[in-house]
């Protein structure tokens, strides 16, 4: 096993938690010997937003074919690209795999779709006259701060500094967070302006990696893409290439699961090269001197170019394709729409969430989108059905 860079985070070092615990030696007494980032993780494996991911959107919404992916699927082949990479750097794997397990857990139901219905329920900033909107990378810092809390003496998972300051910045520094990342900032200042870890930015690429490969994986399998059309994309088109090469005896409908994975291979190699000279480059020496410096996790300037074509491509051709933009609609929809319920009738909601309404905004809209937040899918369309009525909903729903 290799040992840790002295760049990578220490769990011996870490900043500690918001909420005090007892101490390692009774931890471990009571729940085994494991490190704090360890501790970490596997409070996100066994937490129930953790567990919702399983009926959350990835790409297609609501899928009806066992095969495809779902938000669960696509955190846990993020986290293996990403201790690839983390272990070749020497970096700490078990704090990187808890941020890349957790990255999406505060993505509402149906995705995007669900993202832009609650940014419209709740408007703009207060001063310009709304509720602060909603955005996903902060509800995620809100819903293990705050929501999801099966401890008995505080609220949230109370997870280390190291995880929330991954989860809050592994995209880059933020120098404008929004109301639910600035209230997690202010109960326990996550220094924001600053680049995260080095495992922070490992899962950040390492979901880039996932979702331009394996969307791709998805969008075949559905019939929503062609072989050919994937061939425009420049690096697509090299592998298919090199993938034939390799496997000239065998049809090329049984070498698109080996273009995926040569695509992530080489995507991984790329990052393990570059990220390497960049750490050289700047001399990092120590944990702290990483969150002084510019990004050092990353592709190589060639592979970022290619990686910009296939999201391009991806977009117009996938994304955007008429029957996700059909179910995207009808999604919007079903958000807007037990928003507006709730808003109206709060005693809709169950009674634990209910009985918990603030008496006055903005806190009173940003708990009901808490509640339609936390929604799979399909609880979502039982509840508009249940609250609004019928619903529309295109074929694979």
């Amino acid at each position: 096993m290799r040992h840790p860079a002295p760049w990578a985070s220490d769990p011996s070092q870490s900043r500690g938690r918001l909420h005090k615990e007892q101490s390692e030696t009774v931890a471990q007494e009571i729940r085994g010997p494991r490190d704090a980032f360890q501790r970490d993780r596997d409070r996100i494996v066994h937490s129930i937003s953790f567990r919702r991911l399983r009926h959350k959107t990835q790409v297609f919404l609501s899928p009806d074919g066992d095969h495809f992916r779902v938000r669960l699927t696509h955190s846990l082949e993020v986290a293996q690209i990403g201790r690839t990479i983390a272990r070749t750097l020497g970096l700490n794997e078990d704090l990187t795999e808890a941020l890349c397990l957790a990255h999406d857990i505060g993505h509402p139901p149906f995705g995007h779709a669900g993202e832009d219905a609650l940014q419209e329920a709740l408007g703009p900033s207060e001063e310009e006259g709304g509720h602060g909107g909603f955005d996903h990378n902060g509800n995620t810092l809100r819903a293990l701060m705050m929501i999801d809390s099966p401890y008995p003496r505080w609220s949230g998972l109370n997870l280390t500094w190291e995880t929330l300051e991954g989860l809050a910045k592994h995209n880059g520094p933020i120098h404008r967070p929004g109301w639910a990342l600035a209230a997690a900032d202010a109960a326990f200042p996550l220094d924001l302006t600053r680049w995260p870890s080095l495992e922070a930015q490992v899962a950040a690429i390492a979901d880039d990696i996932a979702y331009d490969n394996h969307d791709i994986d998805d969008g075949l399998r559905a019939g929503l893409l062609s072989v050919d059309q994937i061939l425009a994309v420049p690096v697509v088109a090299e592998g298919w290439s090199a993938t034939c090469a390799r496997n000239a005896d065998l049809p090329p409908e049984r070498l698109v699961g080996e273009l995926i994975r040569s695509q992530i291979g080489r995507m991984v190699n790329d990052v393990i090269a570059e990220s390497e000279a960049r750490i050289a480059a700047a001399r990092i020496e120590t944990a702290a001197d990483v969150r002084l410096a510019d990004q050092l996790v990353g592709f190589s300037p060639a592979m970022r170019e290619h990686e910009r074509d296939l999201k391009r491509f991806m977009y117009t051709n996938l994304y955007h394709h008429p029957r996700q933009l059909e179910a995207a609609q009808a999604a919007h929809h079903v958000v807007a729409g037990l928003f507006a319920a709730y808003r109206a009738d709060p005693g809709l909601m169950p009674a634990d969430w209910s009985g918990r309404l603030p008496a006055s905004e903005p806190y009173r809209s940003r708990h009901i989108a808490d509640f339609i937040a936390g929604m799979t899918d399909r609880y979502a369309v039982t509840r508009y059905r249940e609250a609004v009525g019928p619903v529309d909903l295109p074929e694979g729903f």
